[in-house]
């Protein structure tokens, strides 16, 4: 089944160069694609949608509102982050909305595909400078002991920690010395563990302190 996309895009040459990127590449299908969000979460009903791209300076409503909205309505739907914006807020406010994702705009057209494809696999794909904020935003020591986090073996910290960095299943398995299938076996362990349902919240759980 082809992974279907709907993009956010104001820009409409940007919106356009996307449009035809996944409209005419095989194993993915193009749902929609709008210059706001304002209608995000009927689009989403009527377009069904597996990834959503998502600008977030955009007329009428940011993206990061489009996302919280999306992911409480839809919440199956994955939010992929496509911006020119790489500041600590910006970050920190799309993964605390639910956004699988977090790329810059002059990311590589295959890579954009290649995020696509992760973020329906459980995926958590940055661009590098991205991946660098994310482990500045979230400390360097692991939370407060919590119940949960007792639960992981030190090999299922190693995954998580890996996945903070922004490394794709394919880069973990390389980092770890193991089989991709073998990673997506210890992130299902990890969702359940953690009781959590997509990469961002379990590095949240495991790296951002308690209050």
């Amino acid at each position: 089944m082809p992974i279907r996309t709907l993009i956010y895009e104001d820009n409409t040459d940007m919106r356009g160069a996307l449009a035809a990127l996944i409209g005419g590449t095989e194993g993915f299908e193009l749902s929609g694609a709008f210059d706001n969000c304002l209608g995000i979460v009927e689009q989403a009903a009527t377009l069904r949608p597996d990834v959503v791209l998502m600008d977030i300076d955009m007329p009428g409503m940011s993206g990061i509102e489009g996302v919280a909205r999306l992911k409480k309505a839809h919440p199956q739907v994955e939010a992929l982050m496509l911006t020119v914006f790489d500041d600590d807020n910006r970050v920190f406010e799309a993964v605390c909305a639910g956004a699988s994702g977090y790329l810059l705009k002059k990311t590589a057209p295959a890579r954009i595909l290649d995020a696509i494809k992760e973020v329906t696999e459980g995926g958590a794909p940055m661009s590098p400078v991205i991946a660098r904020k994310v482990l500045q935003l979230f400390p360097g020591k692991p939370a407060e002991r919590d119940v949960d986090l007792d639960k992981l073996t030190a090999r299922e910290l190693e995954v998580v920690k890996a996945l903070s960095r922004g490394f794709s299943y394919k880069m973990v398995a390389a980092e770890l010395n193991i089989s991709i299938e073998t990673v997506r076996t210890y992130v299902k362990r990890i969702y359940e563990k953690l009781q959590v349902h997509s990469v961002s919240e379990a590095i949240s759980k495991v790296f951002l302190k308690n209050t």
